[in-house]
């Protein structure tokens, strides 16, 4: 049966599952992953930085190679790399003698398969003829959302029924995912990537002080999401004290939910609504999302600012890659790479910064407690929201150069 190109659209919506699996199992873990290796709040917060870095690293590989080898290439080695980390992920830790490096090296292969995951799928999606690119890019990372729900919410059942003990059955289970879409990946059909000759050269896209702005949203997207939602369960538990069941699904997996019902209401109805606009609302929400988090007496309060940040980041990281690839529309795959390495840095240096204050607060207060630590890096959380609304205010005062390889303008100002 020949395969069309909706075909191609449910297997990048699955992509984004299985990096929603990579980036959203192991903080369901890691009160496990303490109390069984004794591994220390810092460490916990190393592991997350390897994943991002990982995965940044990898970007800025591919940000050449995609355009030269195909998106189907990258795409089913994505697969292949993030079904050897999950399936890893419950081997090593448990038979070396240092099971903090068996995490370690399992969350590296894993980032890498994420990491090039990133960097094709969007660039895929854009690629496949529409009249609707941006709803179909919110809606293709609402996906995201959904599978870190269900990640979330499964996992969660699974420890709370079968016990911490199983914990690693789990990574075994979710490297299905990858595994069957890998296969589903082989057999659909890619448009060609943009010829050499077609692109805005790289050397000409960086500097343009326009797309320094994005570099910087871009940043700043993934720093406010992950700063939260890798931090949510282990701050429901220690920082709240509610379970970690209720913990798990009043926290992150109420964040996800309302970060999809974002994108997917954005998918839905974007194109009567100003992209800028709405991404300098969402802004707003989250400084106030972060600090009723960080500074509220009442747990249940907290538990809800945490869940509604999930909404107020929603069309960060989508609305950015749509607001420009509109005005950079040769920008091909290298672009949205170096857009991803933005992001994966922001990642990365979200919930590592989140670890560094809570550690410093520990540290100047040793009577403080994990969950109170935590709170003060969160709280710090809002610089990220606060440089997306300035970069926002800055955009349209920016002297846009031609940047196209006729040096002619190759970009528009509709999105502003």
């Amino acid at each position: 049966m020949q395969r069309t190109f909706k075909s191609t659209t449910v297997a990048c919506y699955i992509g984004y599952f299985v990096q929603a699996i990579i980036n959203n199992l192991s903080p369901i873990l890691f009160i496990v992953y303490r109390s069984e290796f004794q591994i220390s709040l810092g460490a916990i917060g190393n592991l997350i930085l390897v994943n991002f870095l990982s995965q940044t690293a990898v970007d800025i590989l591919s940000v050449k190679i995609v355009d030269r080898s195909g998106y189907k290439r990258i795409i089913l080695a994505s697969h292949a790399f993030a079904t050897a980390g999950l399936i890893l992920l419950g081997i090593l830790p448990r038979i070396m003698d240092r099971p903090y490096w068996g995490l370690v090296i399992s969350t590296i292969l894993s980032a890498i398969g994420s990491g090039m995951i990133e960097v094709t799928i969007s660039p895929i999606i854009d690629s496949i003829p529409s009249n609707k690119k941006e709803a179909d890019m919110s809606l293709l990372h609402s996906f995201y959302c959904w599978g870190q729900m269900l990640v979330v919410a499964l996992s969660t059942l699974f420890i709370h029924f079968a016990g911490n003990r199983y914990w690693f059955v789990l990574p075994f289970l979710w490297a299905l995912v990858p595994l069957c879409n890998l296969i589903n990946f082989s057999s659909v059909p890619f448009m060609p990537t943009l010829k050499e000759e077609e692109k805005i050269p790289l050397r000409k896209l960086l500097p343009d002080k326009p797309f320094i702005i994005a570099m910087v949203l871009m940043l700043c997207a993934g720093a406010s999401e992950l700063a939260m939602s890798q931090w949510s369960s282990y701050f429901a538990e220690a920082g709240l004290g509610v379970s970690k069941f209720m913990g798990d699904l009043l926290g992150p997996c109420l964040f996800a939910v309302f970060m999809g019902c974002g994108r997917l209401l954005f998918g839905l109805f974007g194109q009567k609504i100003n992209l800028r606009k709405a991404i300098f609302f969402c802004a707003t929400l989250c400084i106030i999302c972060y600090s009723v988090t960080a500074f509220s007496p009442s747990p249940l309060l907290s538990l809800f600012g945490c869940a509604l940040t999930g909404f107020s980041i929603s069309l960060f990281w989508p609305g950015t890659f749509s607001m420009f690839s509109a005005m950079y529309p040769n920008g091909g795959a290298a672009m949205f790479g170096v857009l991803a390495i933005l992001g994966d840095i922001g990642c990365s240096v979200g919930p590592w910064l989140v670890s560094k204050i809570s550690t410093a607060a520990q540290n100047t207060n040793p009577a403080i407690s994990d969950g109170g630590a935590l709170k003060a890096g969160l709280a710090f959380g809002n610089l990220f929201p606060v440089l997306i609304i300035l970069s926002l205010l800055l955009l349209p005062l920016l002297k846009k150069k031609a940047v196209d390889t006729k040096e002619k303008p190759a970009y528009n100002n509709s999105t502003n």
